[in-house]
């Protein structure tokens, strides 16, 4: 159908549905859950090879996972694949899945590991007060946490990881 002055209206199926914040959160703990299990897997598997490879005596005097960046690095890959993986490959994890939403492109097709890199990192700038005002200014855990959390809900309520990576997560209507 065309509008007065030529222009074309969508159809009402392409209208999408933001997704608001408190869906939003309910997606963010239901899959922070799940994270949580992945990582306790991951570290095993570490933790494992790391006997195998020094003996269980070394590693039960000395744990050599704490503090190694090597190990940080590969739990921070661990977390950006398990998001980026379901993100790339139909768009939702399972906690989105259950609060039926879904992340998109603008023009409703799949994103790109490129935009899934953007999304994870915007997105885990939350964690930053958490990491460091402990370790630079002495906060206490407590305090921290609370100026990530907040620091976590500026960025969703202004959408800055759908911003940074020209995505939307929308709201799956419900099925019959």
């Amino acid at each position: 159908m065309s509008e007065p002055g030529g222009a074309e209206r969508s159809p009402p199926a392409a209208r999408v549905t933001l997704a608001g914040l408190p869906r939003r959160l309910a997606a963010i703990v239901y899959d922070s859950l799940l994270l949580l299990g992945v990582l306790v897997g991951a570290t095993a598997l570490a933790l494992g090879l790391a006997v195998a490879v020094l003996g269980s005596e070394p590693v039960r005097l000395y744990n050599p996972l704490a503090g190694n960046p090597f190990f940080q690095t590969y739990l921070l890959l661990v977390c950006f694949f398990f998001y980026g993986g379901f993100w790339t490959h139909g768009g939702q994890t399972l906690g989105m899945r259950a609060w039926r939403l879904r992340l998109q492109r603008r023009d409703g097709q799949g994103i790109s590991w490129w935009q899934a890199l953007l999304r994870f990192l915007i997105g885990g700038l939350w964690l930053t007060p958490v990491v460091y005002l402990p370790w630079a200014l002495g906060v206490s855990v407590g305090l921290s946490l609370a100026a990530g959390v907040g620091v976590l809900l500026v960025l969703l309520l202004l959408r800055l990881p759908d911003r940074a990576s020209e995505t939307e997560l929308v709201v799956l209507p419900k099925k019959a």
